[in-house]
């Protein structure tokens, strides 16, 4: 299914994204500290009111504050953006994609990595789905 036009987000706006997924919530004031550049009050407010226009975000009032967090949890937002990456960049080929972040970053992956993806790939061979929330389908930090 096409993405809505909403689901685009420029630089600024996929940083205060980042930012608000990672804390859960914000509020302006510290939207403002955590930004690596600095930006004017009437500036961060422009973003999460355009935020909040594109259905990204909601607010609600706390001790004469806008306290702000994501109307979508993280990994539906994350599925979204990652089908508008995949549609845009690999023409919908999943086989692209993965191609591309083993040229670059194999070397890096863990032989346990390397076996929870091969799992992986069994099970999509089998039609089984992958359960997101399984810890044995993430490859997690380390």
């Amino acid at each position: 299914m096409p993405a809505e036009k909403d689901d685009y987000l420029t630089k600024r706006e996929q940083q205060i994204m980042e930012i608000i997924y990672k804390n859960g919530q914000t509020d302006a004031a510290a939207l403002l500290a955590a930004l690596p550049d600095s930006l004017s009050n009437s500036a961060i407010r422009t973003h999460l009111r355009i935020l909040e226009t594109k259905g990204h975000l909601k607010h609600v009032e706390e001790d004469g504050r806008f306290v702000y967090s994501p109307t979508k949890p993280r990994q539906r937002a994350a599925k979204a953006a990652l089908a508008t990456v995949l549609r845009t960049f690999f023409d919908d080929s999943v086989e692209n994609v993965m191609a591309t972040l083993l040229s670059d970053r194999a070397s890096e992956l863990k032989p346990e990595e390397l076996d929870r993806l091969s799992d992986m790939i069994d099970r999509a061979k089998a039609a089984e789905p992958v359960a997101q929330d399984d810890p044995e389908s993430h490859s997690g930090k380390s």
